[in-house]
């Protein structure tokens, strides 16, 4: 119990040590005190999350924590030593001014006077008891973010939101699977846990894996409603925060208004526009200002802490101004050839997975980037090369539709990429001119990530080139 004394001490000097307060509510465990051992986890947050699920050696943490009680012992007996000074002095004053009241003395005549007695009195108090329960502000601002669902990067993703200088009054955190590198991103993600602000400013996570907190965790029904609905904007916002980016790239500046990402061919730099995009588009045009430009797509470690987005209460699509979205990442083709597998991919997350024809060694390896978006390319919707064409880095290389659906999944082509109708239409509208086209073996998994309810694709008009002939190596 001596060690839980000094613990309590430290974490009331130095509320911010996470570690301070697992290693708190470790020793509560230990003593059978559960309710205020889950206290102290709550407040542990990720620390408790990242130790619990890792191997790390009890020896490392039996130093930290003799550390802490070392440190605060050491505190405690400077305080004391010169509380007892100041009270000397203040003995000797009073021998000098007896009409004062000595210390421990009451006016009327009663109680100690001894000085060891007063001294006593003046120790510093044991530590009090931490609450067991903290009502929690109903939160004016509620924000949503994903991770991968292990313990990792789940205790990453929480660290960038409590590092946020913007704190949010709540923040949901959804759970995404993983596949080797790779986060998936499915509809109906599930949730995983909530980090709360509490009346006195503290942070209350909550898990809602009952495998986790060992617990029943709370009723998720309507935040997982909520959560429904921020994913559904999220391929919007992200597909209007790519464009954004690509064209600041090209032209040197952001645009100026939506209709300039979707001028008349060959300007038709996005696809089509959404409610959303109107909505957002002075927004996310702010943040691209303040962001620097990332052209690598090649896939982190952890979503960054510009990962999350902000919702309000009544309206779940807004974003704070100068904050990129969820996808803060532009968006990227990769083709596998192994697999037959193309991916449109956000940093390491997959949104899209589809199967396509390719052309075996006639397919090229490397980097390349969107050049051109055409509708029915040659004048047609059902000719070799489709309803939708994308031509990578002006060679005779594209991605596009095809009229012998059977070839894919197969390498029957001359080197382009074939998709199907609905497939190809999709990618059209989501991934703006610029985008990035990784071309390479064995690096996306074989698992096909098609929505049942597709991003919205309808036919865009004056984005088809009546004065070209396309002679792609379909």
């Amino acid at each position: 119990m001596k060690n839980s004394q000094h613990l309590k001490a430290y974490v009331q000097m130095h509320p911010d040590n996470k570690m301070a307060w697992y290693l708190l509510g470790k020793e509560y465990y230990k003593n059978g005190q559960h309710g205020k051992a889950n206290y102290c986890f709550n407040q542990a947050g990720e620390v408790y999350e990242a130790f619990e699920h890792s191997k790390v050696p009890a020896e490392m943490l039996r130093e930290y924590e003799e550390g802490l009680i070392r440190e605060n012992r050491q505190r405690h007996e400077s305080r004391l030593r010169l509380r007892r000074g100041l009270l000397t002095l203040l003995m000797l004053l009073l021998l000098l001014i007896p009409s004062a009241v000595a210390p421990g003395v009451n006016p009327d005549g009663s109680g100690a006077s001894d000085p060891e007695i007063a001294a006593g009195d003046l120790e510093e108090p044991a530590a009090a008891e931490p609450a067991e329960e903290e009502e929690p502000l109903v939160p004016a601002v509620l924000t949503f973010t994903a991770s991968g669902e292990d313990a990792a990067s789940a205790g990453q993703a929480l660290a960038a939101i409590l590092k946020s200088r913007k704190a949010p009054s709540q923040t949901a955190v959804l759970a995404m699977k993983k596949s080797g590198r790779w986060l998936i991103w499915k509809k109906n993600l599930p949730l995983a846990a909530t980090l709360e602000q509490s009346r006195k400013g503290k942070i209350v996570y909550q898990s809602y894996d009952p495998a986790t907190c060992a617990c029943e965790p709370p009723e998720a029904g309507g935040l997982q409603k909520q959560a429904e609905i921020w994913q559904e904007k999220q391929e919007e916002l992200a597909a209007l925060w790519s464009a954004i980016r690509s064209y600041n790239s090209s032209k040197g500046k952001p645009p100026e208004s939506l209709k300039e990402l979707t001028r008349p061919f060959p300007g038709n730099v996005l696809g089509e526009t959404t409610p959303l995009m109107k909505q957002e588009f002075a927004a996310l045009r702010a943040a691209s200002t303040l962001q620097p430009l990332q052209a690598s797509a090649q896939p982190s470690t952890a979503p960054s802490a510009e990962g999350t987005a902000a919702v309000g209460v009544k309206d779940t699509a807004n974003l704070s101004k100068g904050q990129p979205p969820f996808f803060s990442r532009p968006l990227t083709i990769i083709v596998d050839k192994q697999n037959h597998r193309l991916a449109v991919t956000s940093g390491n997350i997959i949104l899209r997975n589809y199967a396509v024809g390719l052309g075996g060694e006639k397919t090229p390896e490397g980097e390349f980037a969107v050049s051109d978006k055409v509708v029915n390319p040659n004048g047609h919707d059902n000719g070799e090369f489709g309803s939708r064409g994308m031509q990578l880095s002006d060679t005779n290389y594209a991605i596009h539709g095809t009229n012998e659906p059977d070839s894919i999944g197969k390498d029957e082509s001359l080197g382009c990429i074939r998709m199907k109708r609905e497939d190809v239409e999709e990618l059209f509208a989501m991934v703006p001119m610029g985008t990035k086209v990784q071309i390479s073996k064995g690096v996306l998994p074989d698992e096909l990530m098609l929505p049942g309810e597709r991003y919205p694709s309808r036919t865009p008009p004056d984005q088809t080139n009546p004065n070209k002939v396309y002679h792609w190596l379909n």
